[in-house]
């Protein structure tokens, strides 16, 4: 049999690759997890490993049933290793004397009424991690030592979450993967029905992170523009949200020039994805998201292995993505749409030079400075696109944006850029509440930072992040506007906390947080 074109050969693969994920896509945790989680008012007696979330301060760690010499046992352990249930501690004893399990595990929790959700998510990660690495399969976590309900309920609900964020796998592009973790957790709570509508909204959260996992851990010769939005399509309709994919003709009409310009070079052009949750009557607060598949700098091509983690660059669209998932399954009654301009920055003969003239939708002139300045090029579209046909209150944008943002916060914080008070107030909470941390970063003055000689503006200025979000600031208008430069957060290159190796899904924690806290806060 003759082969196909490399083209046709790699579309192909795309296809199937996409094919797979859609069949496991059904909106099931399947897809991502073979791990299972229930709650119950009543232990049992079945299990090989339990788990006792202990206070700081527990004077004596004892649950019903327990034997004196149980009891004794137990506790002279914790005394040798001095555990005194402060968060994060935790102390394995095998074949505890009077206990059908075979292990128990005491995990402390500090202070119930203080601890962090962010906190007992990593809490419950580390315990993930330990259990991942013994033989245990049924695993019953007694978490009544709480004793305040709501605070029993919510604290069990974020450690089983951590749990879940830190067993996601991607591996369906191995011929031969791992087994990967199977495990049965049974929480002992005081409240069944509290915990499981507690764990319920954090488990749509977990689905919405996985999603943006998934998108973003595409490689760029299957993650392009148009599997993006179909896999975006069959991620977010069943559950209510209105998706529209506007393909490169359309893309063309509406006269998103910028947006056009950046996959002129790629086989895979330009795409734009709408997604509307009509939670309310509201207007709508708008998310808009970069969807760039992958970045080779274009004629500005990157000459470091940096360019092996490109596929990265779509991580803030898959943010996007993630978070009108998890707000979709809370069920939220807030009106939110999110957009994501997708491009594939590439080159070949009819690839954008640096010095071309692009118009955006809104008709500003862009000179192309840079060729690897596509995502504000984009993002310019996207949210033009955002404020001319749904009039938003308010718009955030999230980017992988600037290596200058690296260079003035790190990675272990987002950079942000706004006027609004009341925008920065919002996400400083939910970053604060995710653990997905901002800092503002200002946007003035810098007179002059992104004039041109020969268009209305380019798309480069130095200082460099606050030349990006000055230049998409210009396409917001009037209407309340955030920028988020998450650069260097997409990708872990070694499991940590609550994230394994490969794509985080950054920002969609931070981005469904804030939906509820700024909507809250705008009554």
């Amino acid at each position: 049999m003759k082969s196909l074109p490399q083209s046709l050969a790699r579309a192909a693969r795309g296809l199937a690759v996409l094919t797979t994920l859609l069949l496991l896509g059904t909106g099931a945790s399947a897809q991502y997890l073979q791990t299972t989680m229930s709650a119950t008012e009543t232990p049992g007696a079945d299990a090989d490993t339990l788990v006792v979330l202990v206070p700081a301060d527990t004077e004596q760690l004892s649950l019903p049933g327990w034997s004196q010499a149980t009891i004794d046992h137990v506790n002279r352990a914790l005394a040798t290793r001095d555990f005194d249930g402060s968060a994060r501690q935790q102390l394995e004893l095998l074949a505890p004397a009077g206990l059908s399990a075979d292990r128990l595990i005491a995990v402390g929790v500090g202070d119930p009424a203080q601890l962090p959700r962010h906190v007992a998510e990593e809490i419950g990660a580390a315990l993930s991690v330990h259990i991942d690495g013994s033989n245990a399969d049924i695993i019953e976590v007694n978490t009544r030592l709480i004793t305040d309900p709501a605070r029993n309920a919510g604290i069990a609900a974020a450690v089983a979450h951590g749990v879940d964020l830190r067993n996601y796998r991607f591996d369906q592009l191995k011929s031969s993967a791992e087994p990967r973790p199977s495990q049965i957790y049974r929480w002992v709570v005081h409240s069944q029905a509290q915990a499981e509508q507690q764990y319920a909204m954090l488990d749509a959260v977990a689905q919405g992170v996985f999603t943006a996992r998934e998108l973003t851990n595409l490689p760029g010769g299957d993650g392009h523009p148009a599997a993006f939005a179909e896999y975006a399509r069959e991620q977010l309709a069943p559950l209510g949200v209105e998706v529209t994919i506007l393909g490169p003709e359309q893309v063309e009409a509406a006269g998103m020039g910028s947006l056009l310009g950046v996959s002129k070079g790629s086989q895979h052009k330009a795409h734009l994805l709408v997604a509307h949750w009509r939670g309310s009557s509201e207007a709508p607060i708008a998310l808009v998201g970069k969807g760039n598949t992958f970045d080779t700098g274009g004629y500005d091509l990157k000459t470091t292995d940096s360019i092996l983690q490109m596929q990265s660059d779509k991580a803030g669209g898959a943010a996007v993505v993630g978070a009108l998932k998890a707000l979709a399954a809370q069920q939220v009654q807030i009106n939110v749409v999110g957009v994501v301009p997708l491009s594939q920055n590439s080159i070949s003969g009819e690839a954008m030079l640096p010095g071309d003239v692009l118009t955006a939708g809104d008709g500003t002139t862009i000179e192309v400075t840079s060729t690897d300045a596509e995502g504000r090029l984009i993002l310019a579209d996207g949210i033009w696109y955002a404020r001319d046909r749904f009039e938003p209150r308010v718009i955030v944008d999230i980017a992988t944006l600037t290596g200058a943002k690296v260079t003035a916060v790190g990675t272990e914080m987002s950079a942000i850029f706004s006027e609004h008070d009341t925008l920065v107030s919002t996400m400083r909470q939910a970053g604060e509440l995710t653990n997905e941390l901002v800092w503002q970063l200002p946007l003035g003055p810098y007179p002059g930072i992104i004039d041109s000689r020969i268009a209305d503006i380019k798309n480069t200025g130095s200082p460099g992040a606050q030349a990006g979000a000055i230049f998409l600031q210009h396409f917001a208008g009037d209407t309340p506007w955030l920028h988020i430069d998450n650069a260097g957060q997409a990708l872990a290159s070694s499991a940590s906390g609550i994230h394994p190796a490969g794509a985080t899904g950054h920002g969609v924690r931070l981005l469904t947080e804030w939906v509820k806290i700024y909507a809250a806060q705008a009554q």
